[in-house]
């Protein structure tokens, strides 16, 4: 005997009540390298995601510009395309120019004041910018402070800056701040940077010892200085629309991966910021340390550069970030 209409859809229902969900696949992207601390805590994320969701979730990660540089990151991520990016936060800074705030001249003395600065009042302000462009903050890693490389002379004084075509991120407050000290500023994809420097299309770049060594600049650069004249902060962020569209649950672990990833990288990029600056003098780089002096005549340059961003994304953030990063 057939079964009733009823059965049927009481035996439909049962079926699919009881079937597993399907796991769902999250991408990101990055460009850093395969062996980059960033993209090693990315690979600790994504296994923590499938522990905490029983494999519900699965991250598929791809660094080192596999989907694109940059600014095809951000883009992807915006439109939906990837879930997610890893990148620095200068990318960015032209689509929610309230992240220029954190990337303030010589403001952090040590990467301590710079992440008590991120994960405070200022870091929960710039999670409601970037919410408000379609991103969702997830955490941030350090990049690193920010040292300049050159082929033309020792970084010895305010004056050696003079002209020096120095690549830097696309980040207005970073490329004021070069002008300001005398340099020649060139935006540039990080992608283009050797070539360019061994064609001596530029006179030098800036970026932490750890990039400086896993982009082997060392082979086509002379001088390394420890200007220290930025802090920056890698970014973990995701498509906010894709996100809010997650369960409470997987929203939860998801925050909980990357709190775990972001605290492991943190401190791996510690030890390797000065195991990276030995290494690069040892390959036969000149280290030239700056002085307290030419620090302080560097600041005192580029102090202009603050009040010209003020007028720019208002001084309310700035103030707070300088205010969090002179507090004990």
């Amino acid at each position: 005997m057939k079964p009733t209409f009823a059965w049927a859809a009481v035996a439909a229902l049962t079926l699919a009540t009881s079937a597993p969900a399907l796991a769902e696949t999250l991408r990101i992207a990055g460009n850093f390298p395969v062996d980059h601390s960033s993209s090693l805590a990315m690979e600790r994320f994504a296994d923590a995601v499938s522990e905490k969701t029983g494999g519900d979730l699965t991250i598929e990660t791809f660094p080192a510009m596999q989907l694109g540089g940059a600014k095809e990151n951000v883009d992807q991520v915006r439109s939906g395309v990837v879930f997610g990016t890893w990148i620095g936060s200068a990318y960015l800074s032209r689509t929610v120019p309230e992240l220029e705030a954190v990337s303030l001249p010589f403001a952090y003395p040590d990467r301590e004041t710079a992440f008590r600065v991120i994960d405070g009042k200022a870091g929960e302000v710039l999670a409601e910018k970037l919410a408000e462009r379609g991103f969702v903050a997830l955490g941030w890693m350090e990049l690193g402070s920010r040292n300049v490389t050159n082929n033309t002379r020792a970084i010895e004084s305010v004056d050696d800056f003079q002209g020096l075509k120095i690549r830097l991120q696309p980040n207005e407050t970073h490329l004021a701040t070069f002008r300001a000290i005398g340099a020649n500023p060139v935006s540039m994809g990080i992608s283009e940077v050797y070539s360019a420097l061994q064609q001596g299309v530029l006179d030098g770049q800036e970026n932490p010892f750890s990039i400086i060594a896993s982009r082997n600049f060392d082979e086509v650069q002379a001088h390394l200085s420890d200007s220290g004249h930025f802090f920056d902060y890698i970014v973990l962020a995701a498509n906010k629309r894709k996100f809010d569209g997650l369960s409470d649950d997987h929203k939860a672990a998801l925050r909980a991966a990357a709190d775990e990833a972001i605290a492991w990288q943190r401190e791996t990029a510690a030890t390797e910021d000065q195991a990276s600056r030995q290494a690069l003098i040892d390959t036969g780089m000149t280290f030239t340390p700056l002085s307290d002096e030419t620090r302080a005549a560097l600041r005192e340059r580029s102090q202009p550069v603050i009040g010209e961003l003020k007028e720019r994304i208002g001084g309310e953030l700035i103030d707070l970030v300088l205010k969090e990063a002179a507090a004990e």
